[in-house]
Protein backbone atom coordinates (compact mmCIF):
# COMPACT_ATOMS: atom_id res chain seq x y z
CA UNK A 1 0.00 0.00 0.00
CA UNK A 2 1.42 3.38 -1.03
CA UNK A 3 0.40 5.12 2.23
CA UNK A 4 2.76 2.85 4.18
CA UNK A 5 5.74 3.38 1.89
CA UNK A 6 8.33 6.01 2.69
CA UNK A 7 8.60 8.06 -0.49
CA UNK A 8 9.83 11.56 -1.26
CA UNK A 9 6.67 12.83 -2.83
CA UNK A 10 5.06 16.20 -2.38
CA UNK A 11 1.39 15.90 -1.56
CA UNK A 12 -1.13 18.45 -0.38
CA UNK A 13 -1.30 17.75 3.33
CA UNK A 14 -1.94 21.33 4.43
CA UNK A 15 -5.70 20.80 4.41
CA UNK A 16 -5.49 17.98 6.93
CA UNK A 17 -2.68 16.23 8.74
CA UNK A 18 -1.99 12.78 7.35
CA UNK A 19 0.21 9.88 8.31
CA UNK A 20 -0.53 9.79 12.05
CA UNK A 21 2.50 11.92 12.92
CA UNK A 22 2.43 14.52 15.67
CA UNK A 23 1.35 17.99 14.64
CA UNK A 24 4.46 20.03 13.90
CA UNK A 25 6.64 16.97 13.32
CA UNK A 26 8.29 17.16 9.94
CA UNK A 27 9.48 14.63 7.45
CA UNK A 28 12.94 14.83 5.99
CA UNK A 29 11.83 15.59 2.46
CA UNK A 30 9.55 18.41 3.60
CA UNK A 31 12.37 20.67 4.79
CA UNK A 32 13.87 21.41 1.36
CA UNK A 33 10.41 21.90 -0.12
CA UNK A 34 9.39 24.28 2.66
CA UNK A 35 12.62 26.24 2.26
CA UNK A 36 12.13 26.40 -1.50
CA UNK A 37 8.47 27.39 -1.12
CA UNK A 38 9.44 30.13 1.35
CA UNK A 39 12.09 31.39 -1.08
CA UNK A 40 9.63 31.23 -3.97
CA UNK A 41 6.92 33.12 -2.06
CA UNK A 42 9.38 35.89 -1.15
CA UNK A 43 10.70 36.18 -4.71
CA UNK A 44 7.22 36.12 -6.26
CA UNK A 45 6.01 38.84 -3.90
CA UNK A 46 9.16 40.87 -4.54
CA UNK A 47 8.62 40.81 -8.28
CA UNK A 48 4.95 41.64 -7.96
CA UNK A 49 5.87 44.71 -5.91
CA UNK A 50 8.71 45.67 -8.26
CA UNK A 51 6.23 45.59 -11.15
CA UNK A 52 4.05 48.11 -9.26
CA UNK A 53 7.11 50.28 -8.65
CA UNK A 54 8.15 50.66 -12.27
CA UNK A 55 10.04 47.43 -12.96
CA UNK A 56 7.40 45.20 -14.64
CA UNK A 57 9.95 43.30 -16.77
CA UNK A 58 12.24 42.34 -13.91
CA UNK A 59 12.61 38.56 -13.47
CA UNK A 60 14.40 36.50 -10.79
CA UNK A 61 17.19 35.58 -13.22
CA UNK A 62 17.77 39.29 -13.81
CA UNK A 63 18.33 39.88 -10.11
CA UNK A 64 20.91 37.08 -9.94
CA UNK A 65 22.64 38.46 -13.04
CA UNK A 66 22.64 42.01 -11.68
CA UNK A 67 24.22 40.73 -8.47
CA UNK A 68 26.85 38.95 -10.60
CA UNK A 69 27.56 42.21 -12.45
CA UNK A 70 28.18 43.95 -9.15
CA UNK A 71 28.98 47.57 -8.39
CA UNK A 72 32.23 47.59 -10.41
CA UNK A 73 30.90 45.80 -13.48
CA UNK A 74 32.02 42.51 -14.96
CA UNK A 75 32.74 40.84 -18.27
CA UNK A 76 30.34 38.28 -19.76
CA UNK A 77 32.86 35.54 -18.86
CA UNK A 78 32.97 36.70 -15.22
CA UNK A 79 29.18 36.89 -15.08
CA UNK A 80 28.88 33.39 -16.52
CA UNK A 81 31.39 32.03 -14.01
CA UNK A 82 29.60 33.70 -11.09
CA UNK A 83 26.23 32.37 -12.26
CA UNK A 84 27.53 28.91 -13.15
CA UNK A 85 26.49 29.23 -16.80
CA UNK A 86 28.33 29.49 -20.09
CA UNK A 87 29.64 32.79 -21.42
CA UNK A 88 27.01 32.50 -24.17
CA UNK A 89 24.15 32.03 -21.69
CA UNK A 90 25.44 34.95 -19.64
CA UNK A 91 25.66 37.00 -22.84
CA UNK A 92 21.99 36.31 -23.62
CA UNK A 93 20.98 37.43 -20.13
CA UNK A 94 23.14 40.54 -20.48
CA UNK A 95 21.54 41.26 -23.87
CA UNK A 96 18.14 41.16 -22.17
CA UNK A 97 19.30 43.40 -19.30
CA UNK A 98 20.71 45.90 -21.82
CA UNK A 99 17.46 45.84 -23.83
CA UNK A 100 15.47 46.50 -20.64
CA UNK A 101 17.78 49.33 -19.59
CA UNK A 102 19.16 47.62 -16.48
CA UNK A 103 22.72 47.29 -17.78
CA UNK A 104 25.02 48.75 -20.43
CA UNK A 105 28.18 47.55 -22.11
CA UNK A 106 31.28 49.74 -21.98
CA UNK A 107 34.98 49.52 -22.77
CA UNK A 108 37.12 48.46 -19.83
CA UNK A 109 39.35 51.47 -19.01
CA UNK A 110 42.11 49.07 -17.90
CA UNK A 111 41.99 46.93 -21.08
CA UNK A 112 40.47 48.19 -24.34
CA UNK A 113 40.04 44.58 -25.57
CA UNK A 114 37.55 43.81 -22.78
CA UNK A 115 33.93 44.86 -22.61
CA UNK A 116 32.49 45.47 -19.17
CA UNK A 117 28.85 45.19 -18.31
CA UNK A 118 27.77 47.84 -15.82
CA UNK A 119 24.49 48.50 -14.08
CA UNK A 120 22.62 51.58 -15.25
CA UNK A 121 20.82 53.94 -12.87
CA UNK A 122 17.63 51.98 -13.73
CA UNK A 123 19.37 48.74 -12.67
CA UNK A 124 20.65 50.28 -9.43
CA UNK A 125 17.12 51.57 -8.74
CA UNK A 126 15.72 48.05 -9.14
CA UNK A 127 18.27 46.65 -6.68
CA UNK A 128 17.64 49.44 -4.17
CA UNK A 129 13.90 48.90 -4.37
CA UNK A 130 14.46 45.15 -3.99
CA UNK A 131 16.35 45.73 -0.75
CA UNK A 132 13.48 47.82 0.64
CA UNK A 133 10.85 45.25 -0.40
CA UNK A 134 12.88 42.41 1.13
CA UNK A 135 13.00 44.36 4.42
CA UNK A 136 9.21 44.79 4.26
CA UNK A 137 8.67 41.09 3.53
CA UNK A 138 10.94 40.12 6.40
CA UNK A 139 8.91 42.40 8.68
CA UNK A 140 5.73 40.58 7.56
CA UNK A 141 7.32 37.24 8.40
CA UNK A 142 8.36 38.63 11.79
CA UNK A 143 4.80 39.77 12.43
CA UNK A 144 3.45 36.32 11.52
CA UNK A 145 6.07 34.16 13.22
CA UNK A 146 7.17 36.56 15.93
CA UNK A 147 10.46 38.44 15.78
CA UNK A 148 12.18 36.01 18.17
CA UNK A 149 11.13 32.92 16.21
CA UNK A 150 12.21 34.48 12.92
CA UNK A 151 15.54 35.45 14.46
CA UNK A 152 15.99 31.88 15.73
CA UNK A 153 15.14 30.52 12.27
CA UNK A 154 17.70 32.82 10.65
CA UNK A 155 20.34 31.95 13.28
CA UNK A 156 19.65 28.26 12.84
CA UNK A 157 19.97 28.50 9.07
CA UNK A 158 23.24 30.43 9.43
CA UNK A 159 24.52 27.61 11.64
CA UNK A 160 23.72 24.83 9.15
CA UNK A 161 24.32 26.60 5.83
CA UNK A 162 28.02 26.60 4.97
CA UNK A 163 29.52 29.90 3.78
CA UNK A 164 30.32 28.44 0.35
CA UNK A 165 26.59 27.86 -0.23
CA UNK A 166 26.09 31.61 -0.70
CA UNK A 167 26.52 31.57 -4.46
CA UNK A 168 24.67 33.10 -7.37
CA UNK A 169 24.63 29.97 -9.51
CA UNK A 170 21.11 28.89 -8.53
CA UNK A 171 19.91 28.73 -12.13
CA UNK A 172 22.74 26.39 -13.08
CA UNK A 173 22.28 24.32 -9.94
CA UNK A 174 18.55 23.92 -10.60
CA UNK A 175 19.30 22.75 -14.13
CA UNK A 176 18.57 25.97 -16.00
CA UNK A 177 20.98 27.62 -18.36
Amino acid sequence: MVDDMKVNQVVDERKGHAGGEEEGAGRGYELPFLLLAGFRSLIDRLHSELAHQGHPDMRPAHGFAMQAIGARGATASEIGRRLGVSKQAAGKTVDRLVALGYAARADDPADARRKLVRLTPHGVDALRRSAVVFDELRAEWAATLGADRLGELESGLRAVVPPEAFRLDAAGWLGGS
